[in-house]
């Protein structure tokens, strides 16, 4: 496996995403340890910390406002999951403290975000990576082997029913169905989609001819539901319907595709979904302290699987008030250590971060200041 480029000295970050501490946390843990975010002394964070964005991290969400507020009782986080356009409109323009985005800010969000944010604006911090399902709704078949090109070709509508050839010839010995294929898309400004379509525009550019974007292209035709809730409810409703959603929310009778990498064909899981991580970059042009990561889809690294994403929670490097400032600090802090990360892959089957990004991570959170 190539090894992470995001910087080394992993037991040191190990250590410091349990240790890290705000000046204003205290400790109310009947057990005698302190969880993440608190200090064994001082007053605990107090204050409301609203965020908006993307509602593929719904369960991970749960866990971390359910786990910060159980160490800061003080403290409470609101977040509403209108989907990633929304949350970086929100911090944006100033409504929202945080936002939650499966995909980092463009060069533009980011230059808008310095009205609000002070003049270095805003920053991105990973805080969870999970596969995106391509999930189905096909009696008697809950495996399926699928390329780039298939996939692709399926959400443009050019392969129609599930017996196609195409797909036939990809997974002999499967008895597929006479039945309609109906792709079901997002329909407000997601950061699944965007990542999605950037898979499919970079690993099969041949097929998908449109840009990667957060709106799903309108010339295409199909079912639409808005959040990740919605694509997937449509999906199990509806017999011979596909959709692309955050792994954690597929279930019940859905079928999940392995996608082919190189010679072989990778199933979906948070250990796949990680390996795809290590061989991103950081994105060029960012600040030291912006953690946005730019993922090589058509990476051949064995048992990596590349319909990743990666989610930020998107923060200001600077705000108005102490407060706030310790607040945000607070609750990163806990997102991003040990336990946070736990937290979530408990509930949300999500990857934790490797000890390198949780140094980036760390490092990012602790530069937030108040606006001089």
């Amino acid at each position: 496996m190539k090894a992470l480029r995001f910087g080394r000295h992993a037991a040191i970050a190990v250590l410091a995403a349990g240790a890290l501490a705000l000046t204003s946390c205290g400790s109310d843990n009947a057990t005698g340890t302190a969880p993440a975010g608190t200090q064994t002394s001082g007053t605990k964070v107090t204050g409301t910390l609203t965020g908006i964005g993307a509602s593929s991290t719904g369960a991970a969400m749960d866990a971390w406002k359910a786990g910060f507020a159980s160490a800061n009782q003080g403290a409470t986080v609101q977040y509403s999951p209108d989907g990633s356009g929304a949350g970086r409109k929100a911090i944006i323009d100033g409504s929202a403290q945080f936002a939650g985005s499966d995909a980092y800010l463009k060069d533009e969000e980011l230059e808008s975000s310095k009205a609000v944010c002070g003049p270095d604006g805003a920053i991105n911090i990973p805080v969870y990576i999970s596969p995106i399902a391509v999930a189905f709704n096909v009696p008697g078949v809950t495996e399926l082997k699928l390329d780039a090109a298939t996939v692709a070709k399926i959400f443009r509508g050019e392969i129609t029913n599930w017996n196609d050839p195409a797909v036939a010839a990809l997974n002999e010995g499967v008895t597929l169905p006479d039945l309609k294929v109906t792709p079901v898309n997002r329909s407000d400004d997601s950061g699944t989609t965007t990542n999605f379509t950037d898979y499919l525009a970079s690993a099969a550019p041949e097929v998908w001819t449109d840009p990667s974007s957060g709106v799903w292209p309108a010339s295409l035709q199909g079912e639409n539901a808005k959040g990740t809730s919605g694509v997937v409810k449509t999906v199990t409703d509806t017999p011979g319907a596909v959709t692309y959603a955050d792994d954690s929310a597929v279930g019940g009778k859905l079928g999940t595709a392995s996608i082919k990498v190189g010679e072989e064909f990778v199933k979906i899981s948070a250990e796949a979904a990680a390996k795809a991580v290590e061989a991103g970059n950081p994105v060029e042009g960012r600040a030291s302290n912006d953690v946005a990561i730019k993922l090589d889809r058509k990476t051949t690294e064995s048992g990596a699987y590349p319909v990743v994403l990666v989610s930020y929670h998107v923060v200001c490097s600077a705000y108005d008030k102490q407060e706030t400032v310790d607040l945000v600090k607070a609750f990163e802090n806990y997102v991003v250590s040990e336990e946070g990360q736990q937290a979530a892959a408990d509930s949300a089957k999500s990857a934790p971060l490797s000890p390198a990004l949780v140094e980036k991570a760390t490092t990012a959170i602790e530069s937030i200041k108040v606006k001089s």
